[in-house]
């Protein structure tokens, strides 16, 4: 499969967030662009201790994303890099991020039908 990121399935458009997000096979994939001053937290909330449930894949394209997982431990991922966040994880980006993320079905569609509701 290979589509276009113009093309994929817009999953939340809110202001300058938007989502695309496509599923294939076992796997997800999203697409995602948040505007600087993002907090995850608030979206993650009503979810497994109020974290991501995904173990994303992914590559940071512009900006930065910061992490922290479920042990406290903090990490950040920018422009340029690949990266592997683990389930249990919360972000935020004080400068505005593009990325990509891949991950397995079950959960990244739990986080997927979870946003869509919330943004509904």
């Amino acid at each position: 499969m290979a589509i276009a990121i113009k093309d994929l399935p817009v999953e939340v458009a809110q202001g300058d967030l938007e989502t695309r997000y496509v599923e294939s096979g076992d796997m997800a994939i999203r697409h995602v662009r948040v505007p600087a001053g993002t907090d995850f937290g608030p979206v993650l909330m009503g979810l497994p201790d109020d974290r991501c449930p995904s173990p994303h894949w992914g590559i940071v394209l512009e900006g930065s994303v910061r992490l922290e997982h479920a042990d406290g431990t903090v990490e950040t991922a920018s422009a340029g890099e690949v990266y592997h966040w683990p389930a249990g994880h919360t972000a935020t980006s004080s400068d505005g991020a593009v990325f990509i993320e891949i991950g397995p079905l079950a959960p990244m569609r739990q986080f997927h039908h979870h946003a869509q509701a919330l943004f509904a």
